[in-house]
């Protein structure tokens, strides 16, 4: 059964949006949109308001810290998981100060999304 989930992936790279496009569509999330930068991540959330966000930490132009404060003033409720191989404790520590939802560390996973994804429908918060 598919679910209504609207999410947003945002990675500077075009491998990564595919690999975690693919992984998404196992979970069934039927609206999938990409950013590949923080800048456009802000803009979608402004337009589309998806109900989850993945977002690359270490990005050109504006990083994911940066693009998290941004969509947090946007949409307080937003769900945006950090995404990132370098896993240094600070920018997690940074990350959920600005109200990060989750933090899955790279290379990503089809068990990490699929535990994010149950998390987010078990809350039922779906902005649909």
């Amino acid at each position: 059964m598919e679910n209504n989930l609207k999410v947003l992936i945002c990675d500077d790279s075009v491998l990564i949006r595919k690999k975690l496009r693919g992984i998404l569509e196992k979970c069934r999330c039927e609206k999938v949109l990409e950013a590949e930068n923080g800048n456009m991540a802000v803009e979608i959330v402004k337009a589309h308001n998806p109900d989850l966000v993945f977002m690359d930490i270490v990005m050109p132009d504006k990083d994911g810290i940066e693009a998290l404060k941004e969509i947090m003033e946007v949409n307080s409720k937003a769900k945006v998981v950090m995404a990132s191989s370098v896993g240094t404790n600070q920018h997690l520590k940074k990350a959920l100060e600005f109200g990060a939802y989750d933090f899955i560390q790279k290379p990503i996973t089809l068990e990490a999304v699929t535990n994010v994804v149950e998390k987010v429908l078990k809350e039922g918060s779906v902005n649909v």
